[in-house]
């Protein structure tokens, strides 16, 4: 017995210097701070069109589409940019009251936000563009990245039109938060087709209804039913989607 109250008597002694330790409130915690610094230089290659009556008269201003394309369009032919989306309409005898333009982006790279507030920056300051009517689309890749953008950077668009893409929720919660006013006045019109078999449609329905919850405004999704990825040709053809574009301003 004797010896067995001197093991209790040791495992406590161990056991209350730690719990103690764990209560104590004396810890210092430091502040200090580290200088960072990121360069990041780069071109960027894009194809422009103007329409026939461009650049008109007494100054007018032209509604922008920036369109973004997927991850089959990458690398260092230009000319892959419009192989989808409104080119593709263009090159096919398509007239546009738009100016539009088809950035592309680099091989194994994904669309980036700088680099493109930068492109529209060039753009708005090169051709004769209404800034209140700026409208933002993309596919796929170019769908995600027209997401990212435009929840982060509302304030740029009079609206966006994400195709079969999808995107971070941390970027809806964060736009309501940090643009709410802005962000929840925004037009958002996205396409997904319900096949979909690389992006599942629940990618686009689960940020259409968060952003539903969350208060923003004018938010839909148009599903095909027997759509798969490419649910974009039938979007691009739709003239209804344009007149709805030239129908939203800031």
């Amino acid at each position: 017995m004797k010896s067995r109250n001197l093991f209790l008597i040791a495992a406590i002694s161990l056991v209350l210097p730690m719990k103690a330790k764990a209560q104590s409130t004396n810890a210092v915690l430091t502040a200090d701070q580290v200088s960072w610094k990121v360069t990041q230089a780069g071109d960027m290659h894009y194809l422009a069109y103007r329409p026939k009556d461009y650049p008109g008269t007494n100054g007018q201003r032209w509604p922008l589409i920036l369109f973004l394309h997927g991850a089959g369009e990458r690398g260092t032919d230009i000319q892959l940019a419009a192989v989808h989306g409104p080119l593709k309409r263009v090159k096919q005898g398509e007239d546009f009251p738009f100016i539009i333009v088809a950035p592309q982006c680099a091989t194994g790279a994904l669309w980036e936000n700088e680099p493109l507030l930068q492109l529209l920056n060039h753009v708005e300051q090169k051709f004769a563009v209404d800034t209140n009517r700026v409208y933002l689309t993309g596919i796929s890749m170019g769908g995600y990245g027209t997401w990212r953008l435009g929840l982060q950077y509302p304030e740029r668009f009079a609206a966006i039109v994400p195709i079969c893409g999808g995107g971070n929720m941390i970027d809806v919660i964060l736009g309501t938060w940090d643009k709410g006013a802005t962000l929840k006045r925004l037009p958002i019109w996205a396409f997904h087709g319900a096949k979909d078999s690389v992006v599942p449609v629940e990618e686009s329905e689960r940020l259409v209804n968060q952003l539903k919850k969350l208060g923003v405004e004018q938010v839909k999704l148009t599903i095909y039913p027997e759509a798969d990825h490419d649910s974009w040709t039938e979007s691009y053809k739709n003239p209804e989607l344009y007149e709805w574009l030239l129908k939203q301003s800031r």
